[in-house]
């Protein structure tokens, strides 16, 4: 039995390079909105809030890390 195996090499162009380096700064500063923003929204919730959605005033960072990053 015979069969053929091609493959084709694509070399990376510069503007191919930059534009992943562009992408991967852009999600990354997506990601860093959306932490800050969490933060922000959560400090400006009183306590009895915070409580009420079960959310401890010290887990604010861990919340909102989990919320931009994931686990």
């Amino acid at each position: 039995m015979a069969y053929v195996n091609s493959t084709r090499t694509v070399s990376a162009t510069a503007s191919d390079r930059f534009s992943g380096i562009f992408a991967s700064i852009s999600a990354m500063l997506a990601r860093r909105r959306v932490y800050d923003r969490t933060i922000r929204e959560l400090r400006q919730l009183t306590d009895r809030e915070l409580s009420d959605l079960g959310i401890a005033r010290s887990l604010i960072t861990e919340i909102a890390r989990e919320a931009a990053y994931g686990k």
